[in-house]
Order: C-alpha cells, then sequence, then structure tokens
C-alpha cells in the first residue's frame, strides 16, 4: 500500500469522495488513478473552487475536500478562504508542493512558505515532515476542521509523497463536535433572563448552522421576547423573518445598534459576534441600563465583544438547555408585528426598482426555496420582499468579500444533490459581483443544477456609492459598469439567458427557468438606489 492508496480508503471511509478543484501539475499525482466511486468537480478558478465546497460543506453539514494548485492557486482561493473561515465551514484545503528532492533549490511552482501563506485564514496549516505522515495529516485535518468552531485546514503536499510506501491503513478515530455549556454559569444566565423585564433576542449563523432554529422560536416563544435578526449582512438566518416576534435586522454600526436597543433592559446573543459593525459611526455599544448575555461556540470571539458576559457552548445544545431553565412569560406584552410595505406601485417603474423585482420574485417562489444572496445594495428589499421562513435557506458571504455568491449557489445545489434533495435556488446577484466569479456558472451547466441566477443590472456598486458618501470620500473612481453584456457572458459559458424588463416578464422567466433542465441567467435591469448604513 502507497500513501495514495492510504489516504484515498482513509477518505472513503470519512465519506470525502466528493473532490472540489482546478488540478495543477503538482497535484495531478494526488488525483491520478482517480477512483471510480469519488466525483470531482471542476470549477475553472480556485476562488469558485473553495465557494462551492463551502456552500456544499454547509448544506451537508461534513468537511468538504478541496484540492488547489501550490502557491499561485492557493493565493487565488484565499478570498474565498477567508468567507469559509469567517462562515465556520468545516473544510480541508489541500495543495501540491514541488518535489521534495528539488525543494531547496525552490523550482518553479514552489510554494517557498506553504504553512504560511493561507494563514491566518486557517485553524491549522501543515505539510507533513515525511510522506509516510500523509494520511495521518489528513486525519488530523479532518478533526481539527470539525472541532468547534469549525473552519478550513490547510494540507501542502509534495508531489512525489503518493507513490512513497505508506506504514498501513490510516487508523479512523471517531469524535464529538459539539460542546455543551458551563453548567454553573448557564444557571446564572438563566436567572439574569428571569429578572429582566423586555428581553430582546438576537440569534446569529451559528443557530442555524447548529440546527437550532425550531429550538430558537421556542426560546423566544417561551420569553415572549422581542427577537432581531444578526445583521443585514449575515451568511445565515437563524429565525422565521415572518414571525410575530421578530423586529428585524439590526443596523451595522456602533450608533445604530445601540439606538435599536433602546428601551431593552437585558440583550441576549446567541451565536454570533457582539456586533457585525460596518461600516464605523461612534457611539456607545449598548443603550444606558442594558446588559448583554452573549453564548457562542468560538472563543475568539467572545473575547473581542466589546460588550457584555460570554458563555461558550453551541448554540442548540446551549439555547435548549435554556428552554428548560427559564420561567415562561405569557404575559409579557408581544412587540407589535413589523409591518413591510408590501404594496407595488400598479404601474411598474423603468428600469425597475429593486423592490419590484423581488416582489415579482415573491409571487413566483417555490415555498422550499433557498436564497443565495451577493446584492448588497439589496438586502434590505430581499428581507422585506422574500424573508427566510425556513431553516437551512439562506446563504451569503461570511467575509463580505465578493465573489461567493455564485459559486456559492453552485454549491448549495450540488450539496442538495449529494443529500438527495431538489429544490430551486436562486441567486441574486448583483452586476458587479457577478463578474467576480462568472466562470462558476460553467459547474452550474456542466452538472445542470437547478439554480435561476437574477442579476440585478443596475450599473454600479451602488454599496460602495453608500460607503463613500457616508465617509464623505467624494470623486471615488471605478464605481460605474457600464457595456456589461451579462447575458452573452452566461451564453457563452454554457446557460440559458434571458432579459427582464417587467415584473411580468421576471415571472414568467423565472417558471420557465424552473421548467429548464439546468440553470438560467435572469438579466433584470434596476434602478440604483442608496442604502442606509445606520
Amino acid at each position: 500500500m502507497n500513501v495514495h492508496d492510504a489516504t484515498y480508503e482513509l477518505l472513503r471511509k470519512l465519506g470525502m469522495t466528493t473532490v472540489f478543484g482546478n488540478p495543477g501539475s503538482t497535484e495531478q499525482t494526488f488525483l491520478s488513478d482517480f477512483p471510480d466511486d469519488f466525483t470531482y468537480v471542476l470549477a475553472l478558478q480556485e476562488a469558485s473552487v473553495m465557494a462551492m465546497a463551502d456552500a456544499y460543506a454547509q448544506i451537508t453539514g461534513k468537511p468538504a475536500l478541496v484540492n488547489v494548485h501550490t502557491a499561485a492557486g492557493t493565493g487565488n482561493a484565499m478570498g474565498s478562504l477567508i468567507a469559509a473561515y469567517d462562515a465556520k465551514t468545516p473544510l480541508v484545503v489541500t495543495a501540491g508542493q514541488q518535489h521534495r528532492d528539488m525543494v531547496i533549490t525552490e523550482p518553479y511552482l514552489t510554494n517557498r512558505d506553504a504553512t504560511t501563506l493561507p494563514r491566518p485564514w486557517v485553524k491549522w496549516a501543515y505539510q507533513p515532515a515525511r510522506a509516510q505522515d500523509v494520511p495521518a495529516a489528513f486525519m488530523r485535518a479532518y478533526a481539527i476542521a470539525l472541532q468547534p468552531p469549525a473552519g478550513p485546514v490547510f494540507l501542502s503536499i509534495p508531489l512525489d509523497d503518493w507513490a512513497k510506501p505508506a506504514l498501513g491503513p490510516a487508523k479512523v478515530r471517531q469524535f464529538s463536535h459539539r460542546v455543551a455549556p458551563d453548567v454553573g454559569a448557564l444557571a446564572r444566565f438563566a436567572e439574569r433572563i428571569n429578572a429582566g423585564t423586555r428581553p430582546a433576542l438576537v440569534f446569529g449563523p451559528e443557530v442555524d448552522r447548529s440546527g437550532g432554529w425550531d429550538s430558537a422560536v421556542a426560546l423566544a416563544e417561551k420569553l415572549t421576547a422581542t427577537v432581531y435578526g444578526f445583521s443585514p449582512l449575515t451568511d445565515r438566518v437563524s429565525f422565521p423573518e415572518d414571525h410575530p416576534l421578530y423586529q428585524g435586522t439590526l443596523p451595522m454600526t456602533i450608533a445604530g445598534v445601540s439606538e435599536r436597543l433602546a428601551g431593552h433592559d437585558l440583550v441576549v446573543v446567541v451565536g454570533g459576534p457582539v456586533f457585525r459593525y460596518y461600516p464605523y459611526v461612534p457611539g456607545p455599544y449598548l443603550p444606558e441600563g442594558t446588559e448583554l448575555l452573549h453564548v457562542t461556540c468560538d472563543p475568539d470571539t467572545a473575547a473581542y465583544a466589546a460588550a457584555g458576559d460570554s458563555l461558550l457552548g453551541d448554540a442548540r445544545l446551549t439555547i435548549d438547555l435554556l428552554i428548560d431553565a427559564v420561567e415562561p412569560r405569557p404575559d409579557r406584552a408581544a412587540p407589535k408585528p413589523l409591518v413591510w410595505p408590501h404594496q407595488s406601485p400598479s404601474t411598474p417603474s423603468s428600469p425597475l426598482t429593486p423592490a419590484e423585482a423581488y416582489a415579482a420574485l415573491r409571487d413566483v417562489r417555490p415555498a422550499d426555496a433557498v436564497v443565495v444572496n451577493e446584492s448588497t445594495s439589496t438586502l434590505v428589499e430581499q428581507a422585506e420582499w422574500l424573508p427566510t421562513v425556513r431553516s437551512g435557506s439562506f446563504f451569503a458571504t461570511g467575509s463580505g468579500g465578493i465573489g461567493w455568491g455564485v459559486p456559492g449557489a453552485v454549491g448549495v445545489a450540488l450539496g442538495d444533490r449529494a443529500k438527495g434533495t431538489r429544490r430551486t435556488v436562486i441567486a441574486v446577484i448583483g452586476d458587479g459581483s457577478f463578474q467576480y466569479s462568472v466562470q462558476a456558472i460553467w459547474t452550474a451547466a456542466q452538472h445542470k443544477l437547478p439554480i435561476v441566477f437574477v442579476v440585478l443590472r443596475n450599473g454600479e456598486y451602488s454599496i460602495l456609492k453608500s460607503f463613500a458618501e457616508l465617509e464623505g470620500a467624494p470623486g471615488v473612481p471605478g464605481m460605474d459598469l457600464p457595456d456589461l453584456d451579462i447575458a452573452s457572458l452566461a451564453t457563452g459559458l454554457g446557460c440559458r439567458a434571458v432579459h427582464a424588463d417587467t415584473p411580468d416578464d421576471i415571472r414568467t422567466q423565472f417558471k420557465l427557468a424552473t421548467e429548464a433542465d439546468g440553470p438560467t441567467v435572469i438579466v433584470v435591469r434596476t434602478q440604483p438606489q442608496p442604502i442606509k448604513l445606520g
């Protein structure tokens, strides 16, 4: 048995039989004699490779295996690696290295300092000291990727290692990957929640990732507590946005969050940082007289919280324990239901407003559809017209970097297919974002995935114009995007592509897209609009 055979046998036992990659010369010895029971998902650029694997792992709940090229390819993937790290996605990322006998001379394609390159955006980076350690390194990488907080790990493997003799079959180890909270600290949290008069609950991405959606609803209803969404820039939604207790997302600024939380004597944040701030608008972190309790699985997130007392624990486990420990408060006055302006103009605008486009999508969205959003300037409209009402049905980048959404939608659809689920993936993408990873739609076409890409074509980077205004930075260049022929790009990459200029067009083309055998790109011309960032 050589290292190649021992490693593939280990991957088989771990269930890691799907490899996301773009093959490079230093990776071909790993990919040689590729087993028939493994699947290779080819993407045309490493940033798309990483984002697809990220979303796939989030859907399947298991670490995904990524294979990228040595230094240059790893560099291409770094933006998406940051998103996976921030989303706490378990990935085992591998890259080839030059032949061990030549590394000392730094030949072409050498990764000069392989374990430094991906840091700090991996939990562990390692190049085995000897070829025989490769299978054991994979086992360790798998364990580290899953341990809370989950996240990507990186292995650099010299191309000559795979043919070397193995020490024997790799040992598969079992381990848990949920951490229960400290019993005493949890009891104190429950006491403080029971003493609160007007508590607010804020549920972050960790709740949905841990399978805690229903538990979050049960806790909120037992307490009759006001619930806020974590952030407009969240990567997962963890509470039904049409629930009577839901009061919308918190703003993105320090001052805005404090203003929104005024009147609450206690705020309980579960499953996210305190808070996701951007841009800088100074103010108090909390209103005067407001206390904050914080639950997260991530020690770093607990350590850098700007306010409050933190408790380490898996989101779902902690919520379930709190449900048993807190007192029911049916007497507490519920907040007034959130009222969205669900009224479209009788005569459509030309170009359409983002709200009109989302309203048309609302009319035809299948009940079980999943939304992937990378139209940052229209997130408010999406929450109004396409609220997330099911667990695991909203995904966005974990880092805020552009270029995740298109390959992320591909990864979601592939993850659904791996689980035996079929649902429509609605990927709402800005025209600027679409260009960052447009090549990912080729993979969607090759696999005939049920994705409807809705590209909102406003001809500019709207979110950046809003930031420039807020930051007092006039005259910033490069904000406009004229002359993009998105439909032609999509056609050239193998996708069905159409234009939709009216709400009726959107509804008609969307229905046709759901009946097509593969992805469709619908280009919708929309009006630019300023964004309220406070």
